[in-house]
């Protein structure tokens, strides 16, 4: 888990933001009035500067979130908080995965999509309650990083066909991103690589076993955490494991 979140984490803040964005939406304003017009909690997080903004509507009462209005951080850890592990777990890595989707769209098509998730919340009175949670990216117009997420946490009042789906809100089409797309990240080789040395295998080794030079094995392995945005084999292997990629 912690490896998938510091990949987040690492890839939305190390982006290439500009000082003058063109923006074409008000993510603040659009945020304000879903919290008031549906009920729920909405949380606007500046990627370039580190910051978020929350606006409670009235479901924020049944978690206990009355009062939380900012966050020093991209991320609300009031709210993380009350998801258990395993499902913050699968919370992280759906997120990833939705990156790496809308990364493979044409600039033009990104705005289209966002992430749509089935979680399990702890309220205040320690029940255990269905959350809907959307979560929207909002383009800088100039350099096409992801300036904004939006997040809207909210009761779930109609099933989803899986735990986390990528919605076209242009067509209404909903598709579930599993561990088959996460192979998209690294190639055969790469992902051969990285089996090898979550086996324990040393440079040398592989490459004798890959029939490769042990030059060859090195630039694989740099390349390896540049795609999954870790700093070492051991976070490398723990994320892909996470996402059934080895």
């Amino acid at each position: 888990m912690e490896s998938a979140f510091r990949k987040l984490d690492r890839i939305l803040k190390s982006q290439p933001f500009d000082d003058i964005s063109d923006m074409t939406i008000n993510p603040v304003a659009y945020a304000r009035g879903m919290a008031e017009v549906e009920n729920v909690v909405a949380v606007v997080s500046d990627l370039s500067r580190s910051t978020s903004r929350i606006f409670a509507g009235g479901f924020a009462g049944r978690l206990g979130l009355d009062g939380y209005d900012e966050e020093d951080s991209i991320w609300e850890k009031r709210i993380l908080s009350l998801i258990p592990e395993e499902e913050l777990t699968e919370k992280f890595v759906a997120e990833l995965r939705f990156l790496h989707f809308v990364r493979r769209q044409p600039p033009t098509r990104r705005g289209r999509y966002y992430l749509a998730s089935r979680l399990r919340f702890r309220e205040k009175d320690g029940e255990m309650v269905d959350v809907l949670h959307r979560m929207y990216y909002v383009y800088d117009a100039v350099s096409g990083a992801v300036r904004y997420a939006v997040c809207i946490y909210g009761p779930l009042t109609f099933g989803l066909a899986a735990r986390s789906v990528v919605v076209d809100s242009l067509t209404g089409v909903t598709e579930e991103l599993t561990p088959a797309d996460d192979g998209r990240i690294l190639s055969s080789r790469e992902k051969q690589v990285l089996s090898l040395i979550n086996k324990g295998k040393t440079s040398q080794e592989i490459a004798d076993e890959l029939n490769i030079s042990r030059h060859t094995v090195s630039r694989h392995r740099q390349e390896i955490l540049a795609r999954l945005q870790v700093r070492n084999s051991v976070e490398a292997c723990r994320l892909a494991r996470s996402m059934s990629i080895i």
